[in-house]
C-alpha cells in the first residue's frame, strides 16, 4: 500500500436513516500514525461514522478508504488491520477473561501457542492478570473495557478505533487504557477515539475533529494548541454552538435556605 497514504480518508460520506441524515457528507482525513479524537455532542453522528469506518454498518452514499484502498466490509483483510473497541464491549460473559482473550486470537487466525502468549502479556499490560481465570461476569465496567481493548489487540492491527474508551469506567482504569493507546500511536499505529469528554481529549489526542449535525465543522491541531496553553472546550463550543449556561439554581435546591 502507498506509504503517503493516509489511515482513514472519508470522501463526502453520507449515512441516511429514514428521514435523519445521521452523516452528511463527511470528509475526514486521519494520517498515519496519529492519534486522532472525534469530538461532537450526543447525536452528532461519531459512532454511527466508526460505525461506517469499521465496515459494521454500510455508507448510504460517498467512499472510505483506509490505507489508499477502498474500504470493502466483506473483505477479511479490512478486518485484519483493525481493532475495534465498542461503547459496549460484546463479551461472551460465561467465559473466563483469557479465555475470550485465546478465543478471539484463534478467531483472527493465530496459533494456540501464540494465542496463549499474547493473551498472557495483554492480560499483564491492562492489569488483569490476577483476574484472567475470573468469569468476565464478575467483571466491573472498567475491567470489561479493559479486556475489550486486550481483544482488539491481540492481532497487532495497525489501525485502531475506540468508542467512547472512557465511558464509566474508574480514574485507575482510565489511567491504565491513557498509556496503552499513547504507546500504540509510539509505536506507529493509527489511533481514532470518539469522545465527548474534552479535558481527555486536550490531554492525549494529537489532533482532533469536531463533528456537529454529521458534519466536520472543525479540525485542531491538539499539540500545538496544549504548547499555546489554549482551551478545547472554548473552541469546542464555537463550533458547535453551544454557550456555557449560568443559570441560577432554583431557591429550594440551597441547602443553607430556610424551609417555609
Amino acid at each position: 500500500m502507498p506509504s503517503d497514504s493516509p489511515a482513514i480518508e472519508t470522501r463526502q460520506l453520507v449515512k441516511q436513516f429514514d428521514d435523519k441524515r445521521a452523516v452528511d457528507g463527511l470528509d475526514l482525513r486521519v494520517e498515519s500514525g496519529v492519534f486522532f479524537g472525534l469530538l461532537g455532542p450526543n447525536g452528532a453522528g461519531k459512532s454511527t461514522t466508526v460505525g461506517m469506518l469499521t465496515g459494521t454498518s454500510r455508507p448510504s452514499a460517498g467512499q472510505i478508504f483506509l490505507f489508499g484502498q477502498k474500504l470493502d466490509p466483506d473483505d477479511p483483510d479490512f478486518k485484519r488491520q483493525m481493532g475495534v473497541v465498542t461503547e459496549e464491549p460484546p463479551l461472551f460473559e460465561r467465559l473466563k477473561g483469557r479465555e475470550q482473550l485465546l478465543f478471539t486470537g484463534r478467531m483472527y487466525g493465530l496459533a494456540q501457542d501464540e494465542a496463549a502468549r499474547r493473551s498472557d502479556e495483554l492480560l499483564d499490560l491492562m492489569q488483569l492478570g490476577p483476574h484472567g481465570s475470573k468469569l468476565i461476569a464478575d467483571y466491573s465496567r472498567g475491567m470489561r473495557k479493559k479486556l475489550a481493548i486486550a481483544c482488539a489487540l491481540i492481532h497487532a492491527p495497525r489501525l485502531l478505533f475506540f468508542d467512547e474508551p472512557f465511558e464509566g469506567v474508574d480514574a485507575l482504569s482510565a489511567e491504565a487504557i491513557r498509556l496503552v493507546l499513547e504507546g500504540l500511536t509510539e509505536r506507529g499505529a493509527t489511533v481514532l477515539l470518539t469522545t465527548h469528554i474534552l479535558e481527555v481529549a486536550q490531554k492525549i489526542c494529537q489532533r482532533v475533529g469536531i463533528i456537529h449535525r454529521g458534519k466536520l465543522v472543525s479540525e485542531l491541531d491538539v499539540v500545538a494548541l496544549r504548547e499555546e496553553g489554549g482551551d478545547l472546550g472554548e473552541l469546542f463550543r464555537a463550533a458547535v454552538g453551544g454557550e456555557h449556561d449560568n443559570r441560577a439554581l432554583p431557591d429550594w435546591l440551597c441547602p443553607g435556605q430556610e424551609r417555609p
